[in-house]
């Protein structure tokens, strides 16, 4: 392999990285509309999808690494990244469909209503209580309950297209090439995630929706397993 081999797999590396991750929205519709539901800054936003970002690569390259040590095929590799391909899909699915139900039940509990009181001289009078509002509390930071099902489903899910690229300087013993390529699809990639979250969770942020606010975490969950449900259904 010459240099311009070297050029090409770097150029590959990066197109595929901005390409793949700026068709596959779910690298970065989940942490848009979640950094606006859950009302996190620009900065925590873009912390927790770089946190899951790296876990989306690192795994791969830990696959292709072992799969590179034992000898393997890139044929022998394909069905382990179409089962985590299907896993992550189906645990988008799940996520977002049950942060959908749980912030559903969230706000039928925050709907106030009235209660009756009567007191000794015989008035009775009424007023309006939920039992959201009166045990809510300041969170300093993201939920971590959130954040982990994200760094974990980001994990389990595959880069298909990094592996391939590896193998071919590994396969002629350039492991200085197998590093530059990696560096050049990570970069690619977390710089993607970083500035499409960014773009769309300012472009949410000028958009004034007082109404549907109540909803919010109900249409982000909606929007994650949509997400996944692309996945399943659209391939991207």
């Amino acid at each position: 392999m010459t240099e311009d081999s070297l050029y090409l797999l770097i150029t590959t590396a990066l197109t595929i990285g901005f390409v793949h991750t700026l068709v596959g929205v779910d690298h970065t519709l989940p942490f848009i509309v979640l950094g606006r539901s859950r009302r996190w800054s620009l900065a925590r936003t873009l912390s927790v999808t770089a946190l899951c970002g790296l876990a989306h690569v690192a795994t791969s390259v830990v696959l292709g690494a072992l799969g590179i040590a034992a000898g393997l095929a890139l044929e022998s590799m394909g069905w382990i990244q179409e089962i985590r391909g299907e896993l992550a899909a189906w645990l988008l699915i799940a996520f977002g469909t049950a942060y959908a139900a749980w912030a559903s039940v969230r706000h039928l509990r925050g709907k106030p209503h009235e209660h009756a009181h009567a007191h000794a001289d015989g008035t009775v009078h009424t007023h309006e209580h939920d039992h959201l509002k009166e045990h809510l509390h300041v969170h300093s930071g993201p939920n971590q309950t959130t954040v982990w099902s994200l760094f974990i489903i980001f994990a389990l899910g595959p880069c298909e297209a990094l592996i391939p690229l590896l193998m071919a300087p590994a396969a002629a013993n350039h492991w200085s090439w197998v590093v530059l390529v990696t560096a050049a699809f990570t970069g690619a990639t977390l710089l993607t995630m970083l500035v499409t979250v960014a773009f769309g969770y300012l472009g949410l942020k000028t958009m004034r929706f007082e109404r549907l606010m109540p909803y919010g975490n109900i249409f982000a969950g909606l929007a994650i397993a949509l997400s996944g449900l692309a996945i399943q259904l659209l391939g991207i």
